[in-house]
């Protein structure tokens, strides 16, 4: 199939708009406002598009609840990273027949990565009959058009064909925090980790033009955001197919450039692509965070090559040691998976040597889950789970006992934080972020919230850090 990026032209957008406006028409009749639920699953990436998904819906005439009998439309947005979070989506799609059966003018759409994937749409299509729509990544753009035949026709749909990735500008949006943003930079992945089924469900990488980025960003800031983050499944691959090739470093030089007081986060970096460049940027701009995650997965050689991770453990460690150097109090966490195919508990103790070498921050640990359609899924895993647990619990030990040593020693420290929310705890009442990404509670007035304030650090655990506002 052509991979060539699609660009969706603002009058095939508009098109969308009018089928947003034809449904806002039709919602109006009814006797009280329409509401809408939209259930999000997984990464950042699938929040930023259930916040367009929301943009529609809201230009649609729709209000918004979390109450699934409340709501006449039900979208839940979907991972299909980890086999959990498949049957938790399932379990919980099924019991929605019922509230179906009780509202039979209820729609329910299923999007996201796991209706991108073939086996699912057939067994939505087959299992669960009361589920009206089905739509892929791809089409997500065209959710307006898809909702509206639902209306007038009835019927099910389902928008899940192969298809290039594409590109969609001026989308609107409806965002659920009013401190921190998302913001999309590129979308899809080109580089086919053996265990990942993004590639297949969200196509190659395709880049946003920079001018847009930058619009969008301008556009936050000016609503007073304080805290952005630019998404990609690889930021560092950012560019490389637009006309006119800048690489991920000048595009965060040119953020860090727009006026404003706010720190700029993204995620995720490939360790093959994280450059010196980069680590020189980061450490210039004073907008960017002092915060890398960056996945390095497992810590045996080996083992990465079968993940096509396309990089060693001396390269990982060489380039933790010269972004040390030039941001000495970086906070640093990473992914690692647990029990790949043929890992032996001999190669998993290079994991641990790697935490030990690097001290990292925090981790998001999992244990191999195989995706079907990924060519780990189908390698010989001779390892017994109960082996693979304790491993695993082995390296939770190693990194909360990390995590807590780092947590402590910010104890007598004040540091600047962004006072994000609300906790409803009495002692602290308030949550906030450190520079670094990690979580403050925090004694002080509910005014804070969505200010930046010096945090005296008086006490830390594992997960978080606590304190009081000076």
């Amino acid at each position: 199939m052509e991979r060539a990026t699609t660009v969706i032209s603002p009058q095939d957008i508009q098109i969308q708009l009018d089928h947003c406006q034809a449904v806002a028409q039709l919602n109006a009749r009814l006797p009280q406002p329409p509401l809408a639920f939209v259930d999000t699953y997984g990464c950042q990436q699938n929040e930023a598009d259930s916040e367009r998904i929301r943009g529609y819906l809201a230009r649609m005439g729709y209000g918004f609840t979390q109450d699934e009998e409340e709501a006449r439309v039900i979208v839940i947005n979907t991972c299909a990273i980890r086999e959990h979070a498949e049957q938790r989506v399932l379990g919980n799609l099924g019991a929605l027949v019922h509230t179906k059966r009780r509202h039979p003018d209820q729609l329910i759409c299923l999007c996201g990565c796991m209706a991108q994937e073939p086996r699912i749409a057939e067994k939505i299509r087959q299992s669960y009959r009361h589920v009206d729509l089905v739509f892929g990544p791809h089409t997500l753009w065209k959710f307006p058009e898809m909702l509206h035949t639902l209306l007038s026709h009835r019927g099910r749909i389902f928008q899940t064909a192969d298809e290039a990735g594409s590109i969609a500008e001026g989308i609107p949006v409806v965002r659920q925090d009013q401190v921190k943003a998302w913001v999309s930079i590129m979308y899809g992945c080109n580089n086919f980790c053996s265990y990942c089924i993004v590639p297949y469900v969200r196509g190659r990488e395709r880049s946003r033009k920079p001018e847009d980025i930058l619009r969008e960003v301008e556009e936050l800031v000016r609503d007073g955001y304080k805290d952005i983050t630019l998404l990609g499944q690889n930021v560092n691959s950012y560019g490389k197919d637009l006309a006119e090739p800048m690489d991920f470093a000048d595009l965060l030089e040119r953020v860090n450039a727009i006026p404003g007081d706010f720190l700029i986060r993204f995620m995720t970096s490939h360790p093959k692509d994280a450059t010196q460049k980069l680590f020189e940027t980061m450490a210039r701009c004073e907008k960017v965070a002092p915060v890398l995650h960056l996945p390095f997965q497992a810590g045996n050689d080996r083992v990465l090559k079968v993940m096509n991770r396309r990089h060693t453990i001396a390269e990982y460690l060489d380039k933790i040691r010269a972004l040390k150097a030039l941001i000495p109090d970086i906070v640093l966490t990473s992914d690692v998976i647990v029990g790949f195919p043929g890992e032996t508990t001999a190669e998993f103790e290079d994991t641990l040597k790697v935490l030990e070498a690097v001290r990292f921050d925090a981790l998001f640990t999992f244990i191999f889950s195989p995706r079907p359609g990924t060519p780990a899924a189908d390698m010989d895993d001779p390892m017994p789970r109960e082996e693979k647990l304790r491993n695993f619990n082995r390296l939770v030990a190693l990194q909360d006992q990390i995590s807590e040593e780092k947590h402590r020693a910010y104890i007598g420290k004040t540091v600047r934080c962004l006072m994000d929310g609300e906790s409803g705890d009495p002692d602290y009442p308030l949550t906030g972020r450190t520079p670094g990404n990690r979580l403050v509670r925090a004694a002080g007035p509910a005014s804070a919230v969505g200010t930046f304030a010096q945090v005296e650090i008086t006490g830390a655990n594992k997960w978080s850090l606590f304190g009081r506002l000076r």
